[in-house]
């Protein structure tokens, strides 16, 4: 059976169900992936991720777990794929691993520098310089459903907004034919991203969705992908910030009430970051009453 299209399973009268997971570091934790992998898949989403590791790392682990996804699940994988410290033909190498290995849909990511994500970004010499390109490239490589990453709260290398429009009109110009939000926790800066995306191309962008469980690890999140947490929902994990349980209440709430509001505003969909748990997410998913399964 071919692999499913994203862009049509977003065209859909149904909001699509997707889900992120990071990549293992060692085999304890890729176990403890696979097992919220299993979970999840009983709920059928229609589609799941994988990313690479802070600075491209963990590359090779991102990319072992996607083909297994697609070999021994029932799971459509949406492959990442980032710029940061590859040539030109490492990109060609990877692109062929995943095409070898039935996966046909991929997420084109310029990706962070090194070490250090709001530092300067320096391309390998052999390498590309922009997200645009990749996508560029992977459309010459086959015939892939190629996804891209949005900022709603403007990426950090950004000087405003109105550049983040131009780039993504871009990236369509490129061949890119959907896209995925870094985590919302305002509606109005996706709504705002994806109504100005909407005036020039035809894109659907899918937001993503954190139900927080830990409010250190939120913040810390939050600074190294530059998305500000708004006060009002700092306000709420901090009235029960000595409580674990009432914050995870607290932040399956949050999610709760962000999907129902984007998906009331037409979002095609919610992209969970699961951060390799399941519970916290099924209970946002159960919460929504979704209906997910193949189309």
């Amino acid at each position: 059976m071919a692999p499913r299209s994203i862009p049509g399973l977003l065209a859909s009268e149904r909001p699509s169900v997707s889900f992120e997971f990071f990549p293992p570091k060692d085999d304890a934790s890729e176990a403890a992936l696979w097992d919220a992998i299993r979970r999840l898949e009983r709920v059928r989403p229609d589609f799941v991720s994988v990313t690479y590791g802070a600075g491209g790392s963990t590359q090779d682990r991102t990319v072992r777990v996607t083909e297994r996804i697609a070999r021994e699940t029932t799971l459509t994988p949406l492959a990442h794929l980032t710029c940061v410290g590859a040539s030109v033909e490492d990109i060609r190498r990877v692109v062929g691993q995943y095409a070898a290995a039935g996966v046909r849909n991929i997420l084109a990511l310029r990706g962070d520098p090194p070490g250090n994500p709001g530092g300067e970004w320096v391309a390998h010499p052999e390498g590309l310089n922009h997200a645009t390109d990749l996508v560029h490239l992977i459309r010459q490589l086959g015939d892939f459903t190629i996804g891209v990453a949005a900022f709603p709260d403007v990426h950090p290398a950004s000087p405003d907004l109105d550049h983040d429009v131009d780039v993504m009109v871009r990236k369509a110009d490129a061949g890119a034919s959907f896209a995925v939000t870094q985590m919302v926790f305002d509606a109005d800066t996706y709504l705002r991203l994806r109504d100005r995306v909407a005036a020039h191309r035809d894109l659907p962008i899918t937001p993503g969705l954190m139900p927080v469980t830990n409010l250190k690890q939120i913040t810390r999140m939050s600074e190294l992908m530059g998305t500000p947490l708004p006060r009002a929902v700092v306000d709420r994990l901090e009235a029960v910030a000595g409580d674990p349980d009432a914050v995870r209440s607290v932040g399956v709430e949050i999610a709760t009430e962000l999907a129902q509001r984007m998906l009331a505003e037409g979002a095609p969909g919610l992209h969970f970051i699961t951060m390799n748990r399941s519970t916290a997410t099924l209970e946002v998913h159960d919460n929504l009453g979704l209906s997910t399964g193949a189309r």
